[in-house]
């Protein structure tokens, strides 16, 4: 088979979904004049993100087996001296497996909508958000050139925005979505610094010209600073990435995304939006690796989101924000992969993460629907056996996250923490300290979750919300004095097929995905030319691949390690706390009430940022308006400069009197000075 790929295959990918998002986009709503019913409007866009998929497998097969790659520019825009802006793509074992990736997960997302936004009126609309969405991460993950990833960087924000406030008549959607917008403002400023930094000193935009010069960036300082321009460089770029892929502090919009519906919290927060940060760095790898300062900072900055955001996981009792800050979580562990310089790592946990945290965010979805759109975990229990698909799904989903031996999230976690163990960057003492702490801590709130809603006594009937989303038309107060398990109309149910295939489909991979692809991913040749590791400064993926010893082996090993009895006591911790002793979680509440103020204010950082930042930068802002632009500019400035003109005016009008006698005297005076100035002179 040829070596190159097709360029006319590989642009149907991303364009197969833009041609999707545009039919149900425009002719799909008032817009184009509801040309087209929702039927037709969802076949639309799953089609066009079913061909992605297939191509994309197609294109990950050729470049795992064959050796394809692509790499070229398939439109020029414009050129600038000698900058090229150019439309390429870079195609090799990175670029594939994210393809499939985004794209698998895609369509289970936009299968499972079909069931989930069933009764919303923006049916049509909603399709048309989360294909262009498809359309966008694909766009940045396959770009060749920082031109073409800032465009895909900022259409994946863009997009978020209008999914995150989808429901734009709900005021907490429209503050969650500006959240989110503002916030990653403030780390592609810092991506966009890094961007210029780079074309400012090597004159190029494309990655293989880059990276090329990459040994002469390395050599050179900051201007007017004793830095050097790479660690400058890098830690802009990564700055970007703290926003897009939320790490502390830039991680507190994350959380309010869950005013959006279920499916869009499942792609933003599983293999698109937020792994483009963890993407990135990997891609950038040439350039991180000459920097220890920068991978320094990656790693501590990594370490303190992997542990600290799994805490604000404990006390959360929205099913959706349980899993949302698991996956500040585990970004937190895949970035403190990248600053170990386990860049290969990071992909792997990124991939197999991908699909267990999709699991769970529409296994939550399902709930949310078999429970009549209540969210409260602490109004559910003994879901399990009116849910039986979600129910193992979900359990499945929580093995794999907590890292069971053969789930998924085993080998990907499992290899982090070694990487760790092995680094040697500064700060690695602390990050290896919290990836350990973070299991347990992960593997307690999963599973607290997980024996609330499927286990233990039945408390939805008790809800006293359980009624809202009932379409009878009795009293809630006749309601309320029925026998708890006797309202059937309020009892859960098991969600329609549509919704209940993609979390099948999403389970598969969810357990054998890691053992199947380790080796390649890690120890083999697929992403081998995409990553660069200098190993002799950073011997961390050195000594993962000297005791690798095949996935079996490495499951079985599992079983004597810390992170294993860490994960089991997590699990029985939380056993014993919701299924055991109910009444004990209460207690410790009672008698730790601060620490659980700081967790239940997310550590006052929302405070912080409104309350400091906001204001601070509102009265810096009337400062500006009120000392800057009146005072100075209209007042001394401008009006300033009108009365400056009209009181020399003024005074000069007395010297233009229009008498002939006073400018006769005038000339007098002027004489005598100059007579008296010249004999001055000639003494």
């Amino acid at each position: 088979m040829s070596q190159t790929l097709n360029a006319s295959t590989l642009l149907a990918v991303p364009l197969a979904p833009l041609a999707g998002a545009l039919a149900a986009g425009i002719l799909g709503t008032s817009f184009g004049g509801n040309r087209i019913g929702r039927r037709l409007s969802h076949t639309l866009c799953i089609l066009g993100v079913f061909v992605a998929f297939v191509i994309s497998a197609m294109t990950l097969k050729s470049v795992a087996f064959d050796g394809a790659r692509f790499n070229a520019t398939l439109y020029e825009w414009m050129v600038i001296g000698g900058l090229k802006m150019e439309v390429g793509f870079l195609v090799d074992g990175l670029t594939a497996m994210m393809m499939c990736v985004v794209t698998f997960v895609s369509l289970m997302v936009h299968i499972y909508t079909i069931g989930y936004m069933q009764e919303d009126d923006g049916y049509n609309r909603f399709f048309a958000y989360i294909s262009l969405f498809t359309f966008s991460m694909l766009m940045l993950v396959m770009s060749n050139n920082f031109l073409q990833l800032f465009f895909g960087w900022e259409a994946v924000g863009l997009v978020s925005y209008l999914l995150i406030g989808f429901w734009f008549n709900k005021p907490t959607a429209i503050f969650a979505n500006m959240k989110a917008f503002l916030v990653n403002r403030v780390g592609d400023f810092g991506f966009i610094l890094g961007i210029g930094l780079i074309v400012a000193f090597t004159g190029t935009l494309s990655y293989a010209e880059t990276f090329a010069k990459a040994g002469e960036l390395a050599k050179l300082g900051f201007p007017g600073t004793a830095w050097q321009l790479i660690t400058v460089i890098c830690i802009c770029l990564f700055i970007g990435a703290m926003g897009k892929s939320a790490q502390f502090p830039l991680h507190v919009w994350l959380p309010d995304s869950m005013e959006g519906p279920t499916p869009i919290s499942a792609l933003i927060h599983a293999a698109t939006m937020v792994t483009a940060g963890i993407f990135m760095v990997a891609r950038m790898s040439p350039l991180f690796e000459l920097s220890d300062t920068a991978l320094s900072f990656i790693i501590v900055i990594g370490a303190i989101t992997a542990l600290f955001m799994g805490f604000l996981g404990i006390i959360q009792n929205d099913i959706k924000r349980v899993v949302a800050y698991s996956t500040l979580s585990q970004l937190g562990y895949m970035t403190v992969a990248l600053g170990a310089s386990a860049y290969s790592v990071a992909v792997f946990h990124l991939m197999t993460h991908a699909f267990f945290k999709a699991l769970l965010f529409l296994a939550a979805g399902s709930v949310i629907i078999g429970m009549h759109h209540n969210q409260d975990i602490r109004w559910m229990g003994g879901v399990r056996k009116y849910m039986p698909i979600t129910w193992i799904t979900s359990l499945l989903g929580s093995l794999a996250l907590i890292g069971t031996p053969l789930f998924a999230g085993f080998y990907s976690k499992d290899s982090i923490i070694e990487a760790v163990h092995f680094s040697r960057v500064p700060g690695a003492g602390f990050a290896y300290f919290a990836v350990l702490a973070g299991v347990f801590v992960t593997a307690f709130y999963s599973f607290r979750m997980y024996f609330l809603v499927f286990h233990g006594k039945e408390r939805f009937g008790q809800n006293p919300d359980a009624h809202h989303g009932s379409h009878s038309d009795e009293e809630p107060d006749v309601q309320h004095h029925k026998d708890d398990h006797g309202d059937h109309a309020n009892q859960p149910h098991e969600s329609p097929w549509v919704v209940t295939v993609p979390l099948v489909l999403l389970a598969i991979p969810s357990v054998i995905i890691g053992f199947l692809t380790i080796e390649p991913m890690l120890f083999g040749d697929l992403l081998k030319d995409a990553i660069v590791v200098d190993n002799d400064k950073h011997p961390a993926m050195a000594n993962l691949a000297r005791i690798f010893h095949g996935p079996w082996q490495m499951a079985v090993h599992g079983l004597m390690t810390a992170p294993f009895w860490l994960a089991l006591a997590g699990v029985v911790s939380a056993w014993f706390l919701y299924m055991y002793r109910p009444g004990l979680p209460g207690a410790i509440k009672a008698r730790v009430q601060p620490l659980y103020t700081l967790l239940d204010n997310k550590y006052y950082m929302d405070w912080f940022n409104e309350n400091v930042l906001a204001r601070g930068a509102r009265l810096l802002g009337v400062g500006l308006w009120k000392g800057g632009d009146q005072a100075v500019i209209d007042g001394a400035l401008v009006n300033g400069s009108a009365r400056g003109v009209a009181w020399a005016a003024g005074m000069v009008r007395w010297l233009q009197t229009g008498y002939i006698y006073h400018y006769a005297f005038a000339m007098i005076i002027g004489v005598f000075a100059l007579m008296t100035w010249f004999v001055w002179l000639n003494k």
